[in-house]
């Protein structure tokens, strides 16, 4: 469905008309088109500072990744004049601004420490490009050796969500990775996501890298997923959708599922991405085999996204049973089912696992306890299973999508659907296109470091903060 204000702010004449009677102008976000490149920041000005551990890690990052790196006066400027000469890119002036930022916080220890993060933003955050990138890197506050040491690593995470409202007017967004100390060397896909145009709804969010996932990561590779089995259950509209087509474009085999009363759409699907189409009821008591087996004839599965869901609102007290029934087998139940299935048999050594929860989950929504609890349930699943699968090296992650474009946010109530899309950083709601981006990341090799977390892809909604 049109998003009215957001049209009319694409026109200038509109635009300055709507600022002077004081209608809020959602900003214009800049999106990538196509599969993965190998240098996604080319021709982008990153600007870094903070005096932290991992200069050494972050300056050959950004010049594989094509950037031109401004470093503060106070950074030790090493590894960066020689990885400007390893990979043939300039180090840049940082007078004028840039197309982001990044701030490496990792020896943030004492109340003091803190001052660095005004020296290093306010002379330069004003001077940010639109659609700039913000990413803070610090420690996990429960790695610190002091209280005062937990206090200051946990101070980055509410300069974090408040610098990242003060930018969402400009279709800017800013991002806070924790990293652990045997996790640095699984940092750069991360940073190459989070500063790129790939990352446009996620905004206001704490990631934490870790070598909890047994594995080694790779090089980068353009489709990286190319003959890699992935299965996406309720693929047959919507972030499904969109998320299959975006899997496709990195070169993996999508196995398309969804109902066999969709049988119609995911069959034109799957032959649109030369895939596999899968008609089945996620909740039938044989779903578990027959997709297990459909995996093992395929050769194994890489990675399964559990996408699959529905809703039944109702107020508690008005809720009949089939609603509460239905919802939670399909939300929660057929997930374990499968989940538990897919372990046994096909799901690979080294692959992913990616499901979805909601920000309803998280905050809580009137009308929804049943579809709250079956998403909170999600996100729980989630960080329990991320450390069973961790020696299989199987990585686990889920995303808690906001108010997104669907046909069932079209089906909102006017101004409940407003409501949802002017209450986050970015002023508007998010595609399924947006989400499937971040779905495909986590469902890559590049994701080795993210495990049992819950990513909020919601443009910093202020439901759930």
């Amino acid at each position: 469905m049109s998003d009215l204000l957001l049209d009319l702010g694409g026109n200038k004449a509109a635009r300055s008309v709507m600022s002077t009677i004081g209608i809020p102008v959602p900003p214009q976000l800049s999106r990538a088109r196509g599969p993965w490149e190998e240098r996604p920041l080319e021709g982008r000005t990153i600007l870094v500072g903070g005096s932290g551990h991992l200069h050494a890690t972050i300056a050959p990052a950004l010049a594989r990744a094509g950037a031109a790196v401004g470093p503060d006066d106070h950074v030790e400027r090493g590894p960066y004049r020689d990885a400007s000469e390893a990979f043939a890119r300039p180090i840049a002036g940082i007078e004028d601004g840039g197309h982001g930022i990044v701030f490496d916080g990792t020896a943030l220890a004492t109340v003091a420490d803190l001052r660095q993060l005004y020296d290093v933003f306010h002379p330069h955050v004003r001077a940010l490009r639109r659609n700039g990138r913000v990413v803070v890197l610090g420690r996990h506050p429960s790695a610190a050796s002091s209280p005062e040491g937990a206090a200051v690593a946990s101070a980055l995470d509410g300069f974090v969500r408040s610098l990242a409202k003060e930018l969402g007017r400009k279709g800017s967004t800013a991002n806070l990775v924790h990293v652990d100390a045997d996790a640095e060397d699984r940092l750069e896909p991360v940073l190459r996501f989070l500063l790129s145009d790939r990352s446009v709804y996620v905004d206001g969010q704490p990631l934490h890298v870790t070598a909890t996932c047994a594995g080694d990561l790779p090089a980068f590779s353009p489709r990286i997923l190319s003959g890699r089995v992935v299965l996406v259950t309720g693929a047959a509209q919507g972030i499904g959708r969109a998320t299959a087509r975006r899997l496709a474009l990195e070169g993996a085999k999508v196995v398309v599922l969804d109902r066999p009363a969709e049988a119609s759409a995911i069959a034109d699907l799957a032959r649109e991405l030369d895939g596999v189409p899968l008609p089945v009821d996620i909740t039938d008591a044989d779903a578990p085999q027959v997709i297990a087996e459909r995996m093992e004839e395929l050769g194994g599965l890489y990675a399964v996204i559990h996408n699959a869901g529905v809703t039944r609102d109702k107020t508690l007290g008005r809720m009949d049973e089939p609603r509460w029934d239905l919802l939670m087998d399909v939300n929660l139940g057929a997930i374990l089912r499968i989940q538990a299935a897919l372990e046994a048999g096909p799901l690979q050594d080294g692959g992913r696992v990616v499901l979805l929860s909601s920000i309803a989950g998280l905050a809580g929504n009137p009308g929804q306890t049943n579809y709250a609890a079956s998403k909170a349930a999600v996100a729980g699943l989630t960080r329990a299973l991320g450390p069973v699968l961790a020696p299989r090296g199987i990585g686990v992650c889920a995303i808690a999508p906001g108010f997104i474009e669907t046909r069932m946010t079209a089906a909102i109530p006017f101004g409940t659907r407003e409501a949802g899309r002017r209450l986050s950083n970015l002023s508007q709601g998010g595609l399924p296109a947006d989400v499937a981006e971040v779905l495909t990341f986590l469902a890559s090799p590049y994701a080795l470091g993210l495990t049992g977390g819950v990513l909020r892809v919601c443009g910093g909604s202020l439901i759930g903060a």
